[in-house]
């Protein structure tokens, strides 16, 4: 399974989302002290950085941090198999 997948699944089982979209960034970070390559690695050469844009009920009434925090928390199994970062972009179902 690959890092993108997993982050899928965690997000969709937890926040039940109307709308996800997660893109691979690691290749724009390529040189970056996060960047993880070669054998052992989850994702050798990517895997690494990615941009989220989820649209979910669960952030209705959370400010921006909370949102991002509950996002972050859901994926400590993932950034501790080489998960660098994440670009987030949390909104409620009807936010622009």
């Amino acid at each position: 399974m690959t890092m993108e997948d997993r982050i899928i699944g965690r997000l969709t089982e937890a926040l039940a989302p109307v709308d996800l979209t997660v893109i691979d960034d690691s290749g724009r970070h390529a040189g970056h002290a996060g960047v993880r390559t070669g054998p052992g690695h989850a994702q050798a050469g990517g895997g690494t950085h990615y941009r989220i844009r989820i649209v979910s009920a669960r952030f209705t009434g959370l400010n921006r941090v909370a949102r991002h925090r509950l996002v972050y928390d859901l994926l400590p199994a993932e950034f501790a198999d080489g998960l660098h970062a994440l670009a987030i972009d949390a909104k409620a179902p009807g936010e622009p």
